[in-house]
């Protein structure tokens, strides 16, 4: 169990090899300081895809030292986010990363079957959070990819969540399927959904994880709430993971707690051959740099 985000980050090996990371339209003030920052920390070996003139520019005027780093010269935003991805598919990166370039355009290029990069039935985005007054960091997901997912989009939502967890050594980690109470409600989608992720993980149908659900926000994170519910179960207070029923639900959390109750979060896109970090422009360099050393924990290749 990690207490904080720096005691995930601990466990990357900066003795050795260090990981690749391919910034696609790199030219981006807030994007170049998180490399930076993690670069100076021996954790990545920075590739920047992108406008070279402008990258210059930003480096000359933030005092980033360019010498020794590798810069790929494509001009458009929608071209770099294309070499980037063929970076990755050639070996030549373990991580991605989103820079002067929109999102879509940048996704589109990795959902390519020309690139082969995609090992789930569904890409996701992962927040890992660290928040002052819960007892370990713990998974929110999906806040920023799938809009509204049905059933299987749900289950391969699951499967990427439990998949960075474990690759953060969390053997079995326990699963919130949100929703507004406890009762299953034919009229309220959520709650069937939750209901059947809840009893297809007791079957084994999806492994590796413990899935409650329907349960409430409250009842996921606080003790005390579940057990005054009487809900008697290992995820009650405990979750690792927070399933959100739809985009917008997990959005207005992640936001509200960072905001409002002080929450640091890293954040990553998982469901590719490597990892993608796939920040929002307010997001603050420090959640870029956060993302980047999270990224750069997770060993894809065992």
């Amino acid at each position: 169990m990690y207490r904080t985000l720096d005691d995930i980050f601990k466990t990357i090996k900066t003795d050795g090899q260090k990981k690749k990371l391919v910034v696609a339209a790199a030219q981006d003030d807030h994007v170049l300081d998180a490399v930076f920052r993690a670069y100076d920390r021996g954790v990545v070996e920075p590739v920047l895809v992108g406008n070279t003139e402008e990258i210059e520019k930003i480096a000359s005027r933030e005092g980033y030292d360019l010498s020794g780093i590798s810069i790929v010269h494509e001009a458009d935003p929608v071209t770099a986010a294309v070499t980037s991805v063929k970076m990755i598919h050639d070996g030549e990166g373990d991580i991605l990363m989103k820079g002067m370039v929109d999102s879509s355009s940048f996704l589109r290029p990795i959902l390519s079957r020309k690139f082969n990069l995609r090992q789930s039935d569904t890409l996701s985005h992962v927040g890992i959070i660290e928040l002052p007054h819960y007892h370990k960091v713990f998974a929110l997901t999906d806040g920023a990819l799938n809009i509204a997912p049905d059933l299987d989009m749900k289950i391969a939502i699951v499967k990427n969540a439990v998949f960075l967890m474990r690759k953060l050594g969390i053997e079995m980690p326990k699963v919130a399927a949100l929703g507004a109470f406890e009762l299953v409600h034919q009229k309220m989608q959520a709650t069937m959904d939750a209901a059947l992720l809840s009893k297809m993980a007791q079957r084994e149908q999806i492994r590796n994880c413990v899935i409650e659900g329907p349960m409430s926000f409250d009842n996921a994170v606080y003790k005390q709430s579940a057990e005054y519910k009487g809900l008697d179960n290992e995820v009650g207070g405990d979750a690792d993971i927070l399933l959100s029923p739809n985009i917008e639900a997990a959005n207005v959390l992640y936001k509200s707690i960072v905001y409002f109750a002080g929450a640091n979060p890293a954040c990553v896109i998982l469901g590719a051959s490597v990892p993608a970090v796939l920040t929002s422009r307010t997001d603050s360099e420090d959640v870029k740099l956060n993302s980047i050393m999270l990224a750069a924990s997770v060993d894809f290749d065992k």
